[in-house]
């Protein structure tokens, strides 16, 4: 848990420059590399016709082809493409999905599906992904009968679960087996969103369960077989699948381990990086002998685009949950390599957005994200996901959020507490003079408009509410009971967001995020010891301040301790005064955390937060106190006669201490 201040040398001042914004790849030399890049086919290969199954790996070049043009961003053309070939989806590949080369019909709609998060893609998906599981169990090799499993102690190759039956295979099964279990991931990762109850939930796990047998199977027959032309295929499979479970709480994983699952990260890492032909010492997937799968620049066809974002999700997005297996370098190798082979790629393009903002770069973030936008128009919900770095001070990204379909409660409520944030400033005469705009009035009668709609605008996952949905609807109703006002919220959504973790240090968390803490200090510290003066008996006053000094302290922590990945800029703080300001506010926020009346959550983040700076420290014995507080289970902001009940993004909170 501890973070460290290791941090990179290299400073250098961000630019608004778009040749700058691409980084490593925008450089000469990776400029020359882009420009002798040429695309693996010239033109579309041909597809034989009357299609026999005996026959289905001929589909592979096709359906490689479909994925160039995806990660071109021309994602309609790769659609088409699969659609024409395949009409009666009928073909293993592109009715489903390419495992070793490539990407098909249904993992085109599985995205299309997530991205949107509406019901009709999402049943889409479901059907597209049914038909391709479907079609890959009409390839795989039947068991023998129902005799087979009595028989399959005597011969192993009758037995459906070892490495015997898997051996019995033709070319043609042993890959349906591997899009089988690919096809039946997705559909159950779609039930899972979909579902409305928690039967449907269940069954979809189970559904679950069945993939990672098969995966194990197959990675068995990989490893005694040293079966490379199926390797990364199966490596990327069993890797997800162990990667999954190693993000269990540890006390679940204990459980599943019973049955013969295992969550070892370091495994499930090695066994993604040994598919894309990736390690440490080398800035490229380099062609490998033994049981590494042949990668090169020569043959690119062979890096499933699945497994490089399988390690950006993780290297990227899961490490603002967890820190273990962590590897900021790897992420950017990743970056390099494929912007090179595809500048307009808007997936790598993305991670690059994503990896900017790790190192605390968010105009280099906006840059590429912007980038991402101008080279794909077509599929919109992909536009929506690169918007959220904008959450301090872009109304113009929250308004084009408006038209997604993934989480209309939450953007609304980011565009109107946008609204607010620029009501205030015009109403203390910060605004430019030369803007011209809606006045401070009409702002904040568009933001009422906005909060009376959020808690209306909520949605259901596998029958659950989304808890950060819960919040903001919660919030919503809190400023409309304060006769429109609430404190500090746009700097509270940051948090939620990680937007002050990755801000850069003197520029934003000191010159604007601390500036703007201490403006709404100002407002209670003129109500003295009486609460009933606070803003004419309108305001929470208790809630308001634990709110401040949280958020103060929180600043106050980045500034002493960075991220670990931040290129820094320079702090006028010591690191020795901004740490003891950070404890002292957090200290503040637990005095006065019995007096809350609303927001309990801000004592055990403040506990969280409060056991990450001793950490930082190095002070793992009072950092360890704080974590097992809130893991306890105790009602922490009362008394021992007091119960409040469940907080805020519990769930959603306790999930990432155990995973950190």
């Amino acid at each position: 848990m501890a973070e460290t201040t290791k941090h990179s040398s290299n400073g250098a001042s961000i630019t608004s420059d778009i040749d700058d914004l691409q980084g490593n790849a925008s450089e000469s030399k990776a400029n020359q590399e882009q420009a002798s890049y040429q695309p693996h086919y010239a033109s579309p290969p041909p597809v034989k016709v009357p299609y026999d199954p005996n026959e289905a790996l001929d589909d592979i070049p096709g359906v490689s082809y479909a994925l160039e043009l995806s990660l071109a961003s021309k994602m309609i053309e790769s659609e088409d493409y699969c659609n024409q070939n395949d009409e009666k989806k009928e073909r293993l590949y592109f009715a489903t999905l390419g495992t070793i080369f490539a990407t098909g019909y249904g993992l085109i709609q599985c995205v299309k599906g997530l991205m949107s998060y509406e019901d009709v893609d999402l049943l889409s998906g479901i059907e597209h992904t049914k038909q391709g599981n479907l079609i890959a169990t009409k390839h795989r090799k039947k068991a023998a009968s129902i005799t087979s499993p009595l028989a399959g102690i005597v011969i192993s190759s009758l037995n459906s679960h070892g490495v015997g039956f898997i051996k019995s295979m033709t070319d043609v099964e042993r890959h349906a087996e591997l899009v089988y279990a690919e096809s039946l991931f997705e559909k159950a990762l779609l039930g899972i969103v979909y579902s409305g109850d928690w039967l449907a939930f269940i069954k979809e796990a189970l559904n679950m369960r069945t993939t990672i047998s098969v995966y194990r199977n197959l990675l068995k027959y990989v490893n005694t077989m040293d079966a490379e032309s199926l390797a990364n295929g199966v490596y990327l499979g069993a890797g997800m699948a162990t990667l999954i479970l190693s993000l269990l709480p540890q006390k679940l994983l204990v459980i599943v381990e019973l049955f013969g699952y295992k969550g070892d990260r370091k495994e499930a890492l090695d066994l993604l990086c040994r598919a894309g032909g990736w390690s440490a010492d080398n800035s490229e997937p380099a062609i490998s002998t033994g049981k590494t799968v042949i990668i090169s620049l020569e043959s690119q066809e062979g890096v499933p685009f699945a497994i490089h974002m399988a390690l950006l999700v993780f290297h990227l997005v899961l490490s603002s949950f967890t820190f273990d297996g962590v590897d900021v370098s790897m992420a950017q190798k990743i970056i390099d390599w494929n912007l090179k082979r595809y500048p307009d790629g808007v997936f790598f393009l993305f991670g690059a957005g994503r990896l900017s903002l790790v190192r605390s770069q968010p105009r280099r973030a906006i840059g590429f994200y912007t980038r991402a936008m101008e080279v794909q128009s077509q599929y919109r919900n992909l536009h929506h996901h690169y918007l959220t770095v904008c959450l301090n001070d872009s109304l113009e990204a929250w308004k084009i959020l408006q038209e997604a379909t993934w989480s209309k409660a939450i953007y609304s409520y980011g565009m109107a507490v946008c609204l607010l944030e620029l009501a205030d400033i015009e109403d203390r005469g910060e605004k430019d003079e030369k803007k011209v705009g809606p006045s401070s009035k009409e702002m904040r009668e568009q933001a009422i408009k906005l909060m009376e709609q959020v808690p209306n605008l909520r949605q259901k996952i596998a029958g659950k509410s989304i808890p950060l949905e819960k919040l903001v609807a919660r919030k919503a109703r809190k400023f409309i009971a304060q006769g429109g006002r609430l404190t500090l919220p746009a700097l509270e959504l940051a948090y939620l967001f990680l937007g002050i973790a990755h801000a850069p240090r003197k520029t934003v968390q000191e010159a604007k995020m601390l500036a703007e803490v201490r403006r709404a200090r100002v407002l209670l510290d003129k109500a003295g010891s009486d609460p009933k003066k606070y803003l004419d008996g309108k305001g929470d006053y208790w809630d308001d301040l634990c709110l401040v000094d949280f958020l103060e302290g929180i600043c106050l922590r980045y500034i002493a301790y960075p991220d670990p990945d931040a290129e820094l800029d320079l702090s006028a703080m010591s690191q020795e005064e901004a740490d003891k300001a950070s404890e002292e506010a957090f200290n503040a926020v637990l005095k006065n955390g019995p007096m809350i009346e609303l927001d309990h959550f801000l004592v055990y983040n403040a506990h969280y937060e409060l056991g990450r700076l001793y950490a930082c420290r190095g002070d793992t014995t009072a950092a360890k106190m704080h974590f097992d507080l809130v893991l306890s289970g105790k009602y922490l902001e009362v008394g021992p006669s007091g119960k409040k009940g469940k907080y805020s993004l519990e769930i959603s909170f306790l999930l990432m201490i155990v995973l950190s």
